[in-house]
């Protein structure tokens, strides 16, 4: 095989891969990721004004405890995607609480340890509540429970203020290392790419490139 053919052979192969690879993890991130500034200081001390973060596109029924959520229910603060930590989901007992420092929300029967509450307050409002979640449905509340609008302060709306699950858009990733990867995997796409183009180009070069004859062993004349 001549080189021209083995460099032509070789960006065939490494340029679509390239492309795949490249164009296939930004579609994915794009339509799996997004990005929100916290505007608000409900969710301190664990995300503070101004802070950017990343959350991961997911069905609310995706959501589990704990888990830092992005949504959006009509009629609640003008419509617009706030962030909150779910307490319970469908079918949790969710009950709150005592006073001072016994202060401690529990999910069905269990105190729930939260170490992210802000100055270790559970609640701060000292109006107990007793909700059952119903299925398809989060209770949740902000990591700054004294400056909070949640699930506490909805408890007339006929849901007991949960969230309903479809109104969820996402959750905020913990860390940064699914996204990583998929980064990782558009870089190497494009290191491939390129590299395949730079292979298609030096083959086209190899080819045109002219080759001189051999000098005739016999002498020439004019």
């Amino acid at each position: 095989m001549g080189k021209g053919r083995g460099l032509a052979l070789a960006a065939w192969l490494t340029l679509p891969v390239g492309l795949i690879l490249l164009v296939g993890s930004l579609l994915y991130v794009r339509s799996a990721y997004t990005g929100v500034t916290v505007r608000g200081g409900s969710m301190e001390p664990t995300y503070g004004i101004g802070r950017q973060l990343v959350v991961q596109r997911l069905d609310g029924d995706e959501m589990h405890r704990g888990d830092v959520v992005l949504f959006a229910t009509p009629g609640r603060f003008s419509d617009q995607a706030v962030l909150k930590r779910v307490i319970g989901v469908g079918g949790d007992h969710v009950v709150c609480c005592g006073t001072g420092t016994e202060e401690r929300i529990t999910v069905n029967g269990r105190p729930l340890v939260e170490p992210y509450v802000k100055d270790g307050i559970a609640d701060g409002t000292h109006q107990p509540y007793d909700v059952k979640v119903p299925e398809g449905r989060l209770f949740v509340l902000g990591d700054h429970r004294v400056n909070s609008v949640d699930s506490r302060f909805f408890a007339t709306d006929g849901h007991q203020g949960t969230v309903a699950v479809g109104d969820v858009q996402g959750r905020v990733l913990g860390g940064p290392v699914r996204l990583l990867g998929w980064l990782l995997c558009g870089l190497l796409g494009l290191v491939l790419a390129a590299t395949g183009l730079g292979l298609g180009i030096a083959a086209v070069a190899v080819r045109r490139r002219r080759v001189v004859p051999p000098a005739p062993p016999w002498p020439t004349h004019a």
